[in-house]
């Protein structure tokens, strides 16, 4: 090990906790970027693995317009096209009462499927009773999970399929060779087709089809098949499902990458105030090497290797934090994903090299950057200025105003860069971190002009002590701005992101409360909150529309279809009286749309559907029905908040005339003139009961339960918000103790001449709160234009939402309450330890 090599490691060792909280800093940045980076894989790699392993070796796909196709397609291919392999796939989603598992449930012929699903062990070489299995509503279920349930075969198991109660034996156990099948088999259950016919009441339809063909299938063969396929089914490849999906929730997780970024951004703040405090701490030492013959490479290099070594170790121990905070993030995502998207189970932890490698590259590499601008400090200035403090500072003080010009342009660059795209997620954060930049740029300027102004009214309040610390804000500069810009910045995130909540918030209230203008609301229970797509028994809304009590009910019904565009989620209502009420209409007058909507086959859409299709009112969009494609003329746009996907929306007249199905997702209810909800709500619920247990909620309560799905779907916004303001608050901590070990000659000398250790605690209490302070005022408008960039530009560009901005002065008061409740809280450490500090220990000049 070389002299400079131990001149290093004794520096470090001589200082550790300084080094930890660097290392701590840069650990939780990383554990942020990693976790959310390992929640967002885990959860696509389990619908990845359940996809592939229900789907098998099946390279095609025949599907319907809508969510079924008519089983006489499966029987006039195979028969009389001759199409094979090729097998008939029932698939949908049932609760399991034992244990409140949720399982995938795939209806096969166990005949045809031995091609595509070996691992079920329904060929010929399989000891399954295919006898018992087609005829006595049999299951097969893995392994492991009937051993954790406690299930054995011949067991009985009750299921919940959309409120209707449902019972099938346990006949086999799945006992894949490989271990990846074993995962993707955890929450499968494999019934015969009729028997899923039966307990999805799908009789005489299926999910799909399932083929397999050779790669090198010519064209012709292919336009053949779709050519003897029936009006409104399609033939498309296996992997299109699963790139559906993906499209389904790209810009959900790209928000959440980019906002984990931010607490690795904040400490960068710190490896940088660590860094040029390190420097700063050898000045003498550095000018002594410099001065004996040590080069600038080698001093750059020494700067570099110290930085690389705390990234290393604060990336290692971010990696390792980021899996344990990814084991509790996971089930958060997959929640939100539930609520909003699609049903997935994720059963554990997907660690990937990847994420790894990108955490460690992120960590070590942000590290580095943050440290060049110290290392060339070090290595370019002279050896004469090296060996004087104070002329860092007074340079420092020279550069701010140019620093706040340099923030200026690149403030610039983030708004020219928000004017010239239009629909760029990445380009809208790149604006977003130019932003944050340009203020970090502007705060040493900012923060000499504050201190400057409030240095007489704290000598008015503190006498002074208060001058003293609005001066020593000033003159330590090189480490209080760089603290007050990693705070300024954590609480304007909060600002930012908390403003846009609120603003969402305020914006789904008042259209739920525009929308929800029935009296009691009827669905059938199901996975996913946002999308049921759940059947309503027949029986259940007859006699509900009959019920005593009952004004009016209307029906709607939800279902997925294909469009030029792709999926599209395809809503049919049946409108009555008070239907124009509920929307709200973005483009087009509703006395003159209404009217054409009812009587013609023309459409609605909302607001995300024709922002992400770039559709206008008097455009077409071109649907797949059960009567071929077809072009529906768009009325009118409207505002909706239920699907960022966007939705289609048809009346039920327009429906049943293009589309074979008839069933039912839900009702509006009112009640008749003098009758009271909650009787009505008894009453519903006795005449259901028995038939279908149905979700039957008034108006407040399924508000409310709107209300709080929107709240879960934060909760992992709120627990990057409170890493950042750790990170921040890691970072004034720092800044404070390094202030402490640098500035022990100053504070011996005020002890030496009188100041008691009171004094000089109320001294660097005084001065921490004044920073605390400063970066809360300053955090304000940033927080507010960081709200604006996200209402306006990021969640339009990613969800096609138009919000309106709320301004809650209680979330600013909070923040500014918060950023000197932190600079306070920060330095009750370096006050106690410098009021305690010994004068004659600390006059010694201990470099």
């Amino acid at each position: 090990m070389s002299l400079l090599q131990r001149s290093s490691l004794r520096y470090l060792t001589r200082h550790p906790w300084l080094m930890g909280l660097s290392v701590l800093g840069v650990a939780i940045g990383v554990a942020v970027v990693v976790s959310i980076d390992l929640a967002n894989t885990s959860a696509e790699r389990a619908f990845e693995l359940s996809a592939e392993t229900v789907t098998g070796k099946a390279t095609h796909q025949i599907v319907g317009a809508g969510a079924s196709l008519d089983d006489d397609v499966y029987r006039r291919l195979r028969t009389e096209g001759g199409v094979r392999p090729s097998a008939p796939v029932v698939e949908g989603y049932a609760s399991l009462r034992r244990g409140e598992r949720t399982f995938q449930v795939v209806g096969i012929d166990p005949f045809a499927d031995a091609a595509f699903r070996p691992y079920l062990g329904t060929g010929p070489s399989g000891d399954l009773d295919l006898g018992a299995f087609m005829t006595q509503d049999a299951a097969l279920m893995s392994a492991p999970t009937a051993e954790a349930l406690g299930l054995a075969p011949g067991d009985t198991l009750r299921v919940q399929i959309e409120g209707t109660g449902q019972t099938v034996v346990l006949a086999g156990l799945i006992r894949p060779d490989d271990e990846r099948t074993r995962r993707a088999v955890t929450n499968l259950l494999v019934v015969d087709v009729s028997t899923a016919q039966r307990l999805f009441d799908m009789e005489g339809a299926l999910s799909r089809i399932d083929l397999i063909l050779p790669s090198d299938a010519p064209d012709a063969a292919l336009s053949r098949l779709r050519a003897a396929l029936p009006e409104g089914a399609r033939l498309q490849r296996s992997e299109t499902r699963t790139q559906t999906v993906e499209q389904m929730t790209r810009a959900f997780e790209l928000n959440l990458t980019a906002l984990s970024l931010l607490a690795l951004v904040v400490g960068a703040f710190l490896i940088y105030n660590t860094m040029t405090f390190s420097i700063v701490q050898r000045r003498g030492l550095i000018g002594r090497l410099r001065a004996l013959g040590v080069t600038q490479r080698q001093i750059f290099g020494l700067v570099l290797g110290e930085a690389a070594l705390l990234g290393v170790v604060g990336t290692g121990l971010g990696i390792l934090l980021g899996i344990v905070l990814a084991t509790g993030l996971v089930q958060l995502l997959a929640q939100t994903i539930n609520d909003l998207y699609f049903v997935v189970q994720v059963s554990e932890l997907s660690i990937t090299p990847w994420v790894l490698a990108k955490g460690s590259l992120l960590g070590v590499g942000t590290t580095l950057l943050a440290a060049i601008p110290p290392a060339r400090e070090a290595t370019n200035a002279p050896v004469s200025t090296v060996l004087r403090r104070s002329v860092q500072e007074t340079n420092v003080q020279a550069l701010a105003p140019r620093l706040a010009g340099a923030g200026l342009a690149v403030g610039g660059l983030g708004v020219l860069l928000l004017v010239v795209t239009e629909q760029s997620i990445i380009v809208s954060y790149a604006a977003l971190l130019c932003l944050l930049l340009a203020a970090a740029l502007v705060t040493p300027w900012a923060v000499m002009g504050l201190a400057t102004a409030l240095r007489p009214v704290l000598g008015r309040l503190f006498g002074v002590l208060g001058r003293m610390a609005a001066r020593g804000v000033t003159t330590s500069l090189s480490r209080t701005g760089v603290a007050v810009a990693a705070l300024m910045v954590a609480v304007a995130a909060t600002i930012g992101v908390g403003l846009m909540i609120d603003s969402f918030r305020g914006t789904v209230e008042d259209w739920l409360t525009q929308s929800l203008q029935a009296d009691v609301y009827v669905q059938p229970p199901s996975l996913v909150f946002r999308r049921s797509t759940a059947t309503l028994d027949s029986t259940v809304v007859a006699r509900l529309r009959t019920l005593d009590g009952v004004d009016g009910a209307y029906t709607v019904r939800r279902v997925s279809v294909r469009a030029g565009v792709g999926p599209t989620e395809l809503v049919a209502i049946e409108p009555g009286p008070r239907t124009p009420e509920v929307y709200r209409f973005k483009v087009g007058n509703p006395e003159e749309v209404w009217p054409r909507f009812r009587q013609s086959a023309s459409v609605f859409v909302s607001e995300p559907y024709a922002y992400r299709h770039d559709l206008a009112v008097g455009d077409s969009v071109r649907l797949q029905t059960d009567r071929g494609p077809h072009a529906f003329p768009i009325e009118g746009i409207y505002y909706d908040y239920g699907s960022d996907r966007g939705v289609v929306m048809m009346s039920r007249t327009t429906y049943e005339r293009f589309y074979d199905d008839r069933g039912v997702s839900g009702m509006a209810v009112y009640a008749a003139e003098g009758t009271s909800v909650d009787a009505l709500i008894a009453d519903m619920r006795a005449a259901t009961s028995g038939l279908q247990d149905v979700l039957i909620r008034s108006n407040r309560a399924l508000r409310e339960t709107s209300l709080r799905v929107f709240d879960r779907t934060f909760t992992i916004t709120t627990v990057l918000r409170i890493l950042a303001i750790v990170v921040a608050f890691i970072g004034v901590l720092s800044a404070l103790m390094a202030l402490e070990l640098e500035r022990r000659r100053e504070m011996g000398v005020l002890r030496a001449t009188g100041m008691t250790p009171g004094q000089l605690g109320g001294f660097v209490t005084l001065q921490t709160g004044l920073m605390g302070t400063i970066a809360g005022v300053l955090s304000l408008p940033l927080g507010y234009a960081l709200a604006y960039v996200l209402v306006f530009v990021i969640n339009k560009r990613s969800f096609g939402w138009t919000l309106q901005l709320t301004v809650s002065a209680d979330i600013l008061l909070q923040a500014l309450a918060l950023a000197v409740g932190a600079a306070l809280l920060a330095g009750l450490y370096p006050a106690w330890s410098m009021a305690q500090a010994r004068p004659a220990t600390a006059l010694r000049d201990d470099e």
